[in-house]
């Protein structure tokens, strides 16, 4: 026998966290846990979260960040001083 539209046969349906009935539920208990002022808060975080993660994956979004001004070198200097002349006091 072939398959078909027989006796015991049932079509295939939605399944899982999919179906219009099961996203329904899920939007009517984060409507009660989170309540109705801070979901569309939650949603625009959710959407600027997303948002930046796929632009970092693809690369496009700001441009480089400007690299940091070089050292102060005078600093450095004045610690090699400082340095040279400890030295010259332990020789002393």
């Amino acid at each position: 026998m072939a398959l078909g539209w027989k006796r015991g046969y049932h079509p295939p349906h939605m399944t899982g966290w999919t179906s219009p009935t099961h996203i329904v539920l899920l939007l009517l208990i984060a409507l009660l846990l989170f309540g109705a002022k801070r979901l569309p808060e939650i949603g625009r975080a959710l959407g600027t979260g997303m948002r930046e993660f796929k632009d970092s994956v693809t690369g496009h979004g700001p441009a480089e960040r400007p690299e940091l001004p070089p050292a102060d070198t005078t600093t450095t200097a004045a610690s090699a001083s400082e340095h040279e002349r400890e030295r010259e006091r332990e020789t002393v």
